[in-house]
């Protein structure tokens, strides 16, 4: 399994977002799913 380092402040902003008991990898393993069944993250602009 490979690690990723990721800092102190994007870690932050995502254990905002856990739910009980969700760890950062779920969290982040979720929003790729997501981000595989959409096709691509939403974006501004043209």
């Amino acid at each position: 399994m490979a690690t990723i380092e990721l800092d102190d402040e994007l870690l932050a902003r995502i254990e905002s977002h856990l739910e009980d008991d969700e760890t950062p990898a779920e969290f982040i393993a979720e929003v790729v799913t997501i981000y595989e069944q959409e096709g691509r993250f939403l974006q501004e602009g043209p």
